[in-house]
């Protein structure tokens, strides 16, 4: 039964597994549409899975070396991956040829730990190489270039005194704006960059120590974010409030310590994190263990002060990666074996939902007859009583309630960002800010009518 006619507003976490794929892949990651897995391979290939038909409908063959990581542009038109061949492809999938068209290929300095695409132009791309070193490539026409983001020189650590040095990258990521980059290092810092100005904007360091950061993510809002460290301990932050770029000094940037919300760890067994994903809503946080004996996935219920939920046992094959659906409760776990385990949350039929005058009932019941339920009636009074009803006016001009709230309809449409208040940078009076109009300039084909094409095998390559 379609869940948008159950309960729309009634988002839960998935608890079974609903569907294996036998995909011989290291992860896996929904597109933005959620009918389409993404899957990295570490024999080079890279797939694209259907979930609906529950099979392969594009082969990226492109890397001669395991792919590292994979991202959908905004649309799902493009898929991004990288690999430790040293190579980034951008691949179309508008394309009638299998495999799809390569719309770009980026050659970088060494192995691509990871890549990603800017959320509002897939032709500004986030790459971080095993080095330690992070690139912002822009493919634009107009805006050509291949910047590193570096972290300053400094004296003094302004928080303890000590003197600073450069700690090597570990993770990069694009916040849900786009306005801005957030680097985790090795050293347990978390690093600021303002995308368009390429210039760090501030440094941040985890109070109380985290070790080196492995993974972030960011609630789809942009106001939380978590962090999963070597200590074994995920971390989710307020995201603070960034002054505009030209509003600070080219060389200043913003000495902070954060202090986490919410910590989040398995008491008993200490196990180490491989994976953590928001749910869509962002009221549930999912961490996939690294243990090595079992596939387990811990839920937490972030609305309710960040309380343990359940955990979801799926094998004896070890988790190595996992992905929330962006906007129902399904979750995409890959095992070390390859496999794609599809988790969702059944719900029981609820055959009212069909038919409002409908009663469900535990047993079978006697029904009683009314004594006119089954009389004949005059086929001309039936005819009359309709033609009464059709000739009644219906009101498609008014809309009950109150205005559409303009901000509300700004957020809707993409135009406020993680920061969207007038006093941080985001979008002031309805308009864009500088940052993301630098975004927008030059924008990609990835616009939502287009549609991918269906191939059809040859007969005769079938025989």
């Amino acid at each position: 039964m379609n869940e948008s006619l159950i309960s729309p507003f009634n988002f839960s976490h998935p608890t079974a597994v609903q569907t294996s794929l036998f995909a011989l892949g290291s992860f896996a990651r929904f597109d933005p549409s959620g009918r389409f897995v993404g899957v990295g391979r570490f024999d080079g290939l890279a797939t694209i899975w259907d979930l609906e038909t529950k099979a392969a409908v594009r082969w990226l063959d492109g890397h001669v070396k395991a792919v590292t990581s994979l991202d959908w542009s905004r649309h799902s038109r493009y898929v991004l991956t990288s690999s430790k061949d040293w190579n980034v492809i951008v691949w179309d999938l508008a394309s009638v040829c299998d495999p799809p068209q390569r719309h770009a290929t980026i050659r970088c300095d060494a192995p691509v730990s990871s890549a990603s695409f800017h959320p509002r132009n897939s032709q500004i791309i986030l790459a971080l190489l095993t080095t330690g070193e992070v690139y912002l490539i822009d493919l634009r026409k107009n805006h050509r270039s291949r910047t590193e983001l570096y972290e300053p020189e400094g004296d003094e650590d302004g928080i303890e005194g000590q003197s600073t040095r450069r700690y090597t990258m570990t993770v990069a990521r694009f916040d849900t704006s786009g306005k801005y980059v957030f680097i985790g290092t090795s050293g347990g810092y978390i690093l600021v960059f303002n995308s368009r100005t390429k210039t760090m904007i501030a440094r941040h360091r985890i109070a109380g120590g985290a070790g080196s950061i492995k993974g972030l993510d960011f609630a789809k809002n942009g106001r939380r974010l978590v962090t999963n460290s070597s200590d074994r301990t995920l971390r989710q932050f307020i995201v603070p409030n960034y002054p505009r770029s030209s509003d600070t000094a080219v060389e200043s940037f913003i000495e902070e310590e954060l202090e986490p919300t919410h910590r989040f760890n398995d008491p008993i067994n200490k196990t180490a994190w491989h994976a953590v994903s928001y749910s869509p809503d962002g009221e549930w946080l999912a961490g996939g263990a690294a243990d090595a004996a079992n596939h387990k996935i811990y839920i937490w219920d972030i609305s309710n002060d960040g309380q343990f939920a359940s955990t979801l046992d799926g094998g004896r094959e070890p988790l190595a990666h996992l992905h929330w659906h962006p906007s129902k409760a399904s979750i995409a776990s890959t095992t070390n074996q390859g496999n794609i385990l599809i988790w969702h949350s059944p719900n029981a039929e609820r055959w009212g939902a069909f038919a409002g005058g409908f009663e469900e009932v535990d047993e079978n019941v006697e029904y009683e007859e009314r004594e006119d339920e089954f009389d004949i009636e005059d086929e001309a009074e039936i005819l009359r009583r309709k033609k009464e009803a059709e000739q009644d006016d219906v009101d498609i001009d008014t809309i009950d309630g109150e205005t559409v709230n303009p901000l509300l309809h700004s957020a809707i449409n993409g135009v406020n960002g993680v920061n969207g208040g007038s006093d941080n940078g985001g979008v002031g009076g309805g308009a864009l800010d500088e940052d993301m109009k630098w975004a927008d300039e030059d924008a990609d084909d990835d616009i939502g009518t287009w549609k991918m094409q269906i191939l059809m095998e040859d007969d005769e390559n079938q025989m």
